[in-house]
């Protein structure tokens, strides 16, 4: 005999019949395979944005960036040419982006972008953007037949037919709040939060045209992210660009004229800012000059601790070398004690010189530093410094000055351990050739210490560090100082 099996048994539930999925009405069927194709398409797009912000993301300069959005957005919809104008700051904003170039072209020459600036600025689609986002309602512009549209201004139709531009699509790039610099503004989002405006892009077709909306909502992805990754950009070049001017200014603005003796001087600091090298070159009573040159760093030290110690360590030399700076070694001893009780965790390299350009004289005292180099008609060859330890790094710092014997014409080259690197050789084959470098050069730049300092940068960098994996990056710092004595 059969029973029924009651629903409410454990484990056995009653069969439940599908709903069908009518369409609404006046809507056809989709037909078979709609779907399956539809999501195929969903994951190809997200894959083409993954794709695309993962090469953002890999960029490492503002510029870089500023390309690689040009680059992704014209793959989007189909552009061939592009360009992105960045905010202009603010009356007294002292924070707005900041890049080499505020006006960034992509498939276009700077005499493009010259055409294009000369177009009034409520007239371009980008410029109008930026002027207009603060009413929350324009973020993007799209022209598709420039030369038809009789509305637009002249000078605008008048340009795009010199280029050979036919359309036109223009986009807003904003920020959120705290990744951006400047002041906030809204975009008409609609999601009701403040937003910080960074920039407009502006995509060029070759031929009437414009983007269809899954190309909008595409690039509208995109640019979300990529303003977000521009702005960090924009905010760490700003730092960068304020520290470097800092570390600019913590150098000699001049060298010192003095009878008897010419001067020149080279910095290149790191692209990234910062830096831990420094100079100096100081006129003394009696007609004496002082020369210094150094280099201190510390683990895990940020770009604005080693400017702040470059600044100390350059303040408390020149006191000491005002003070007693013909006792070289009495100067960086003064200078050892000086980093100890203010910095214990810090070291330094420091050289300091003592001349008498009158008398041919020049006394020397080295703590760590490379030996400068003396460039003549008859030697170039390396000071013999005694080999001492790094300020900081003993008990009790403490080191023999040498004196050397200059004759007329001769070139003292004081330079950081920077203008090594640039062979990419080990530190004696490097020696080796700076002092080749130097003695090649002709008596002409040898009666120039600024010439001899370029004919060294352009000399070093050639054949070793090919050999050693690659040319010179210009990632080290680079110091030099010549005094070439008459």
């Amino acid at each position: 005999m059969s029973t029924s099996v009651p629903s409410n048994v454990a484990g056995i539930h009653p069969t439940i019949t599908p709903v069908p999925q009518t369409p609404p009405p006046g809507d056809s069927p989709a037909p078979p395979g709609a779907a399956p194709e539809r999501l195929a398409s969903w994951i190809s797009d997200l894959t083409a944005l993954h794709d695309l912000t993962e090469r953002l993301a890999r960029t490492s300069t503002l510029r870089d960036a500023l390309h690689e959005t040009l680059r992704a957005g014209a793959h989007l919809i189909g552009a061939r040419r592009g360009l992105i104008a960045l905010r202009p700051p603010a009356p007294g904003d002292q924070e707005g982006p900041t890049a080499p170039d505020r006006l960034t072209g992509y498939g276009l020459t700077p005499a493009d972008l010259g055409q294009l600036e000369t177009v009034p600025p409520a007239a371009a689609p980008h410029t109008r953007l930026l002027d207009g986002a603060g009413d929350g309602t324009a973020t993007e512009l799209t022209h598709p037949d420039l030369a038809a549209d009789d509305t637009l201004d002249p000078r605008l139709r008048d340009v795009a037919r010199l280029l050979g531009c036919a359309a036109g699509h223009a986009a807003l790039l904003t920020a959120e709040p705290g990744t951006s610099t400047g002041t906030s503004t809204s975009t008409g989002t609609g999601t009701g939060t403040a937003h910080r405006l960074l920039a407009a892009a502006l995509w060029l077709y070759d031929e009437a045209a414009e983007p269809d909306q899954r190309q909008r909502e595409l690039l509208t992805r995109y640019l979300r992210h990529a303003a977000q990754h521009l702005a960090q950009h924009a905010a760490l070049a700003a730092t960068r660009a304020e520290l470097a001017t800092l570390r600019e200014g913590l150098l000699p603005s001049r060298l010192p004229y003095l009878p008897g003796v010419t001067l020149a001087a080279h910095h290149r600091p790191r692209p990234a800012g910062g830096g831990g090298d420094f100079y100096d070159a100081l006129a003394l009573p009696d007609g004496a000059l002082g020369l210094a040159i150094g280099s201190t760093a510390a683990a895990g030290d940020t770009g604005a601790a080693t400017v702040a110690a470059v600044g100390r360590l350059r303040a408390g030399l020149r006191a000491y070398a005002v003070m007693e700076g013909e006792d070289p070694v009495a100067v960086l001893s003064d200078l050892e004690l000086l980093l100890r009780l203010t910095e214990p965790a810090r070291s330094a390299t420091a050289l300091y010189g003592f001349a008498e350009p009158a008398a041919g004289k020049l006394v020397l005292a080295s703590a760590g530093h490379p030996p400068p180099l003396v460039v003549g008609e008859h030697r170039t060859e390396f000071a013999d410094t005694t080999l001492s330890a790094p300020l900081g790094m003993l008990a009790c710092w403490e080191a023999p000055s040498v004196e050397i014997d200059l004759a007329q014409g001769e070139t003292v080259l004081l330079y950081s351990a920077g203008l090594l690197h640039r062979t990419g050789e080990p530190r004696d084959r490097a020696f080796a050739r700076l002092q080749s470098a130097a003695r090649a050069a002709t008596p002409r730049v040898r009666a120039d210490p600024q010439a001899l300092i370029d004919h060294i940068l352009r000399a070093l960098p050639a054949g070793a560090a090919a050999e050693a994996g690659g040319p010179y990056d210009g990632r080290e710092e680079t110091v030099l100082l010549a005094a070439r004595f008459h």
